[in-house]
């Protein structure tokens, strides 16, 4: 097993006031030739979006976006004439593909939204633009991992899907030792750390840290205070 551990404080950052962003990867104007994507991983930003705000419309092709809300709901409007809100307990695929236009905003205009975006290269490019999105029940599902994203041909209907070798997995423990079984042998994991405090191969992990493991068929996780973790499996090659 290869491991290399993020800390939370060394993400890229940027506040725009209405906006505070936390980038594990390059990203606008941060850019850390050392932290340029994780496999097929491109981007995992940390937001927080105040009352009201958000990101214009804006064009995006041939990447598969995945948005996680932590806290709060998000406005979502595309050029596929898709409009509605997206919750907490709740996931949103959008396969840009041949391209797409979209707007995102803060639902509420008198609370903070949090979220997490993600951006995994496709294993097709140009396909036609896609969006989903489904409720996941973390809560009624503790101490075991919810598959929340799987590849196309992986996919049983419980969870979306996108155009990658990819598996996402949320889940709320509460304590002991658990273990995920990697689903590719060509696939790493990028573990991130919403909450909590966990052990990974002897490494300490507390709120939003991050490790990124290779070279290994499964992953033994130590959970040391009640955590939630979000498993991000790609192919690294």
């Amino acid at each position: 097993m290869t491991t290399q551990l993020f800390k939370s404080s060394n993400r890229g950052t940027a506040d725009f006031g209405w906006l505070k962003a936390n980038y594990s990867f390059s990203f606008a104007n941060y850019f850390n030739p050392n932290s340029i994507q994780f496999g097929m991983l491109r981007v995992l930003n940390d937001d927080t979006i105040a009352g009201g705000m958000g990101f214009g419309t804006h064009p995006h092709e041939n990447m598969e976006i995945i948005t996680i809300p932590l806290e709060g709901a998000l406005k979502h409007r595309d050029s596929m004439d898709n409009e509605g809100t997206i919750s907490y307990g709740e996931v949103q695929v959008m396969s840009a593909g041949t391209g797409i236009q979209h707007s995102e905003v803060n639902a509420n205009a008198a609370e903070q939204l949090k979220l997490l975006q993600l951006w995994i290269f496709p294993d097709t490019e140009n396909v036609k633009p896609r969006y989903e999105q489904k409720a996941f029940d973390l809560e009624n599902h503790l101490n075991s991992f919810v598959t929340i994203v799987t590849p196309k041909d992986s996919n049983d209907g419980n969870a979306l899907w996108i155009h990658q070798k990819a598996f996402l997995n949320l889940g709320v423990f509460e304590s002991g030792n658990i273990n995920y079984k990697i689903n590719f042998p060509e696939n790493g994991v990028y573990l991130f750390l919403i909450e909590g405090q966990i052990e990974v191969d002897n490494q300490t992990l507390t709120a939003k840290d991050a490790i990124g493991i290779t070279d290994c068929d499964a992953i033994e996780i130590k959970i040391v205070a009640k955590a939630k973790i979000l498993i991000i499996e790609v192919p690294t090659k």
